[in-house]
């Protein structure tokens, strides 16, 4: 049966699945021979080697680095599997060094630093001005999906994470997680990183209300020294909304992210379904837990 104390989830990768557990993760890969691959890590959360960091708040920012650890890692696993199906070889581990390096300025600076920067300085109420700075932070982030949706190869993607949700959402329901179990649940999930990131954009109106409108100087430092403030309680939100579904409060909060997820999923073909579950087996297999 399904682990009652802990919340597996995961991500969607190069033609294939990640699945975090309790005690490691697996990615699965679609191979091109149409075989699946399957690679299991122990991973041991920050949150768990140190008693500080399993605070509430405190935890949503050691919890957001493992995430980011171990995407990075499944992300360019998926995508070394993917150059040697193809007959080429994979990238660099400075090339993978650079392109995440590139990716973290692009997603600091164009969502973080440029929306403050962009609104004006108004003669107008400070909460304004600091919700149309999320007003403009937010149409750039759903401008961002919206342009990916363009690109077949992250069409491919947003299908295994529709796939991966429906796999979770089957195990969290039923205990089980097969082909048909998987093909009667819905592509969204709560706890899904679209949910966290819009609710990362909302709690970050009424944080960074708090502090004014100084000058942009001052503003841009309090926009990065206020992210582990603002990522800690948006954390808390989403895990609060996954542990309590039946929380109309709690629904109406992450609805909109539930919204945005209809841009970041897509309906899964059988056989990407496929590659979530042994995913999910491979984590459940490194927790021992037995479905």
């Amino acid at each position: 049966m399904a682990d009652e104390h802990f919340s597996y989830g995961g991500q969607a990768v190069i033609e294939g699945v990640m699945i975090r557990g309790r005690k490691g993760y697996a990615t699965a890969f679609r191979l091109a021979d149409g075989g699946i691959e399957v690679e299991k890590h122990h991973w041991e959360p920050l949150t768990r080697r140190h008693r500080l960091l399993s605070l509430p708040i405190i935890r949503g920012t050691p919890a957001l680095i493992d995430a980011m650890i171990i995407g990075y890692r499944s992300l360019m696993a998926s995508a070394d599997v993917a150059a040697r199906g193809e007959g080429m070889k994979p990238p660099s581990p400075l090339q993978y060094g650079l392109s995440i390096a590139v990716a973290l300025a692009i997603a600091v600076g164009g969502f973080v630093l440029a929306p403050s920067a962009l609104v004006p300085r108004l003669h107008t109420n400070p909460f304004v001005l600091n919700l149309l700075e999320g007003l403009v932070r937010l149409c750039a982030f759903v401008l961002f999906l919206l342009v990916t949706l363009l690109m077949p190869d992250m069409r491919r993607v947003f299908q295994y994470h529709g796939a991966e949700h429906k796999v979770i959402n089957a195990f969290e329901a039923t205990g089980r997680y097969g082909q048909e179990e998987a093909d009667r649940c819905r592509t969204l999930h709560q706890r899904c990183g679209t949910s966290f990131i819009f609710t990362v954009l909302f709690v970050g109106i009424l944080v960074h209300a708090l502090v004014g409108w100084p000058s942009m100087a001052l503003r841009l430092i309090s926009r990065l020294l206020l992210l582990p403030v603002v990522a800690g309680i948006a954390y808390e939100v989403i895990k609060l909304a996954g542990s309590h579904k039946s929380s109309h409060l709690l629904g109406a909060l992450v609805a909109p992210g539930m919204l945005l997820q209809r841009i970041t999923t897509r309906q899964p073909t059988d056989d990407q379904v496929e590659v979530a579950i042994k995913a999910l087996e491979g984590a459940l297999e490194l927790d021992g837990v037995k479905a």
